[in-house]
């Protein structure tokens, strides 16, 4: 019991911590994630796709107008506000918005409704997953107050509309995106996915299961190697905690390229770390997935794939992918609850997607657009 009580207090200390960490993290003004302690300009112009972003417009007003007046003004930010920088991939976090707990049946189709016009199918099914793992580790912990399917919470940020700058975010325990729009551009990101379990083998959600693809493809990638990339590739054999950098608060991340770059893969590997990126940037709706990925193939020869632990086919591990316009992390993580373990696990995972050079949250469109339209007096958007 004393030792519970003691855990329990070395948690909350550490949450604390954490917290106060985040806090002033969102406070430093925004730089973007950034290689050699510098961003590289340039890499994101203001275009227009062909790609219509009028769907995701009708559905964030559509949700918007089924709002009551007091959570709507919980719910709406200024397009520039610091609300963007405050998720948090951990349970504890004290979210902003109006939360899914508290909609009404209606607000809730609504809100799906908003993922679902910005989202793929395969993007909302994982959302809806991993809500539903969420509902299965309160189940497991028996902790309905902390853990649940109804925990996540919405922001929209800025008026939508297919002109100026807007976007909205959904935030939660192993679910976070963020999603800004200007005009017929988007940016998806950061966006966190994850799960603990990650495979629900019981209760109401039994078989719910996440992120497979994205670790099976990982490893099937990392096992194409031949000997001299892998010497390349591989960062440590050994994996014994977690290995994820680009989590929360973690904006102005300094992360230099390492690992084997793109210019070394055979056309057909090439090929598989496109697919493999392509899981992760396909959980953004078709169209804007396919811009997406154009923009990511332009820099494949700087994409650098870093591995961590073990290649076997049951083995732990974590990779990056990391280029001068994307950084996905996939990570097995120590368990934490219903119990915790030492060593990093399969039932625990943790994925996350960046725009470096200053682009997540779309801040480098936004800039832009500030200064083409607004001259230099706005305020800087922090």
């Amino acid at each position: 019991m004393l030792l519970a009580l003691a855990g329990s207090l070395l948690g909350l200390t550490l949450y604390a911590q954490q917290r106060g960490r985040g806090d002033a993290a969102v406070a430093e003004p925004f730089r973007g994630v950034a290689a050699g302690g510098k961003i590289e300009t340039g890499l994101f112009p203001i275009q227009s796709t062909g790609v219509s972003t009028q769907p995701a417009v009708d559905a964030a007003n559509a949700l918007l107008a089924s709002l009551t007046d007091q959570q709507k003004a919980r719910t709406t930010f200024p397009v520039d506000d610091s609300e963007w920088r405050k998720w948090d991939n951990r349970h504890s976090s004290k979210r902003q918005g109006v939360g899914f707990d508290e909609m009404s049946e209606a607000q809730r189709e609504n809100a799906f409704a908003l993922m679902r016009a910005s989202l793929s199918a395969k993007g909302l099914k994982l959302s809806q997953d991993i809500m539903k793992l969420n509902g299965t580790l309160a189940e497991l912990a028996n902790n309905f107050d902390e853990y649940g399917q109804w925990l996540y919470w919405i922001t929209i940020m800025g008026d939508p509309s297919t002109t100026e700058p807007w976007g909205w975010q959904i935030d939660g325990h192993h679910l976070v995106i963020n999603y800004f729009v200007l005009g017929d551009q988007v940016v998806m990101s950061p966006v966190f996915v994850g799960s603990e379990p990650v495979h629900a083998t019981s209760g109401k959600f039994k078989g719910t299961i996440i992120l497979q693809d994205e670790q099976n493809a990982g490893l099937r990638f990392a096992q194409s190697l031949d000997d001299q990339q892998r010497a390349a590739a591989v960062l440590s054999s050994v994996k014994d905690g977690n290995n994820a950098l680009a989590q929360a608060y973690e904006d102005n991340l300094d992360l230099d390229y390492a690992g084997l770059p793109g210019s070394k893969l055979s056309d057909a590997q090439q090929t598989q770390l496109l697919d493999l990126i392509h899981h992760y940037v396909g959980n953004m709706n078709e169209g804007h997935a396919k811009i997406r990925m154009e923009e990511v193939a332009q820099h494949l020869d700087r994409t650098y794939f870093a591995w961590v632990g073990d290649m076997s086919d049951d083995g732990v591990f974590y990779y990056r992918i990391h280029s001068p316009v994307v950084l996905i992390e996939f990570d097995h993580e120590r368990r934490v609850a219903p119990f915790r373990t030492s060593a990093p696990t399969r039932d625990h995972i943790h994925a996350v997607i960046r725009t470096p050079n200053g682009n997540d949250y779309g801040k480098d469109l936004l800039r832009q657009h500030i200064e083409e339209h607004h001259g230099h007096d706005h305020k800087h958007p922090h």
